[in-house]
Formats: C-alpha cells, sequence, structure tokens
C-alpha cells in the first residue's frame, strides 16, 4: 500500500488537540471554526503530495505543509513554505 493510500484510507481517525488547533490556526493564519475539517480537504486534494517519514506523514499542498502523526493519526502541526525568493 502507498504512503498516500494508507493515509486516506484511514482519515476518519484524524484528530488533532487542542493545543492543535492553536497552532495550526496561528502558523496558516486561518480564520476557521473546524481546523481539522480544513486538515481533511487539503488532505483529500488531488494536488496534496503526501510522504511518509519515519513516524510521521507530510502533506504539501501549495504554500503550506501539515505533518500528522503516522500511527495515531494526530494532526501535529501545519507550516507556511517559505519562498526562497522572499
Amino acid at each position: 500500500m502507498k504512503d498516500s493510500d494508507l493515509l486516506l484510507s484511514n482519515l476518519d481517525k484524524l484528530h488533532t488537540t487542542e493545543m492543535g488547533i492553536m497552532r495550526i490556526k496561528r502558523n496558516l493564519s486561518l480564520d476557521v471554526d473546524d481546523v481539522v475539517l480544513w486538515c481533511f480537504n487539503m488532505i483529500k486534494d488531488k494536488d496534496s503530495r503526501i510522504i511518509k517519514n519515519g513516524k510521521n506523514f507530510y502533506i504539501e499542498n501549495g504554500n503550506c505543509i501539515l505533518t500528522v502523526n503516522a500511527s495515531s493519526y494526530t494532526i501535529i502541526t501545519a507550516h507556511r513554505i517559505k519562498n526562497n525568493k522572499e
């Protein structure tokens, strides 16, 4: 099974903590009520690239990257990807 298939087949287990919600909102400047749903939709997006490295999945789409624990499916953090030209 491909890494992306493994994550996509377990999206029903996707969750985060209260601190995770605050961290993701702050790091991505999100103004949404449901951070987990926002992340869920990002992961399912056809343009998302999913890579498993060690104990985490990294999901890259556009200018941001999510980090999800591969065993618990906890969204750990999210960051904007800095453009080298900036």
